[in-house]
């Protein structure tokens, strides 16, 4: 009966041992929202490995968890300096297209200096080793730059993604989540779901050069996965292997839209929690 006992009081220990996490983050604000929950995780007693660029702003190595760094060919300077000048222009105001064409020259320097940052941890050898070799049970990631959902398929484990929201829709193609232009609001119009006639229409004409962003931002990922995986793959095909989603809005902040059983709302996760005065 003793013996019975400790087999049992062994598996219930098995059940409550914390899983190992490999973490693919995007550097600047998205990084420091997801540290929120990665510190959470590791009180939790789960195993956290971050892989992060040499040359970055804010992932640096932790008692919390270990951080694993590869190099990349751009210096410190010039990621400050991207990061600086996207900063300016979030708050800028002007029209649709003055702003719209701000933003594709923007994320035309960002994506750029990401997909170099992808393409040089894809093949370094001894990393990619590394992370096949430590069996890891889920990769922890954010989907506005894929290179996290690429590993993901590599080492052919479930990926949790943890984001507000991608360009051209993508999180609702990935998921096959409705999005019809006459109720939910396209990224910079600044409409609520609440819309008339005319805003409507003007919702869905905005999804047009969208498209050419989300081809421009993306296609290289495709190629890039594609050469890695050695088959042809989109990145949608990418993103549809997400296993969750936890997004960081709530319907308070933003408004009501359709959602899918996989997909969490989260709103206020790194918000910071202060007892109010009486």
């Amino acid at each position: 009966q003793v013996s019975a006992m400790l087999v049992l009081l062994l598996s219930v220990l098995s059940l409550a041992a914390g899983g190992k996490l490999l973490v693919l983050p995007v550097d600047g604000s998205h990084w420091l929202s997801m540290r929120k929950v990665l510190d959470r995780l590791a009180q939790k007693g789960h195993e956290i490995v971050v892989v992060a660029p040499e040359i970055n702003l804010h992932i640096k190595p932790t008692k919390t968890f270990d951080v694993k760094m590869y190099p990349v060919p751009f210096t410190q300077e010039e990621l400050n300096h991207i990061f600086w000048r996207t900063g300016q222009e979030v708050f800028e105001e002007g029209s649709f297209l003055e702003r719209f064409i701000k933003t594709y020259k923007r994320l035309e320097n960002v994506s750029a200096i990401y997909l170099s940052a992808c393409t040089h941890l894809l093949y370094h050898k001894e990393l990619v080793r590394y992370l096949e070799e430590s069996k890891f049970d889920a990769v922890f990631t954010d989907p506005v730059l894929p290179c996290g959902q690429i590993v993901a398929e590599h080492l052919s484990v479930p990926s949790v993604v943890f984001l507000q929201q991608m360009p051209c829709g993508l999180e609702y193609d990935a998921t096959q989540c409705p999005h019809p232009p006459s109720y939910v609001p396209r990224l910079f119009t600044e409409l609520t779901d609440h819309m008339n006639f005319l805003q409507r229409v003007m919702n869905l004409i905005i999804d047009i050069p969208m498209i050419f962003i989300c081809d421009f931002v993306y296609q290289p990922y495709a190629k890039l996965a594609s050469e890695f995986l050695q088959r042809d793959v989109t990145v949608t095909d990418l993103l549809r292997q997400a296993s969750i989603w936890l997004l960081k809005i709530d319907f308070v902040l933003h408004y009501p839209r359709p959602s899918m059983p996989n997909m969490i709302f989260i709103g206020g996760v790194n918000c910071a929690h202060k007892q109010l005065p009486q």
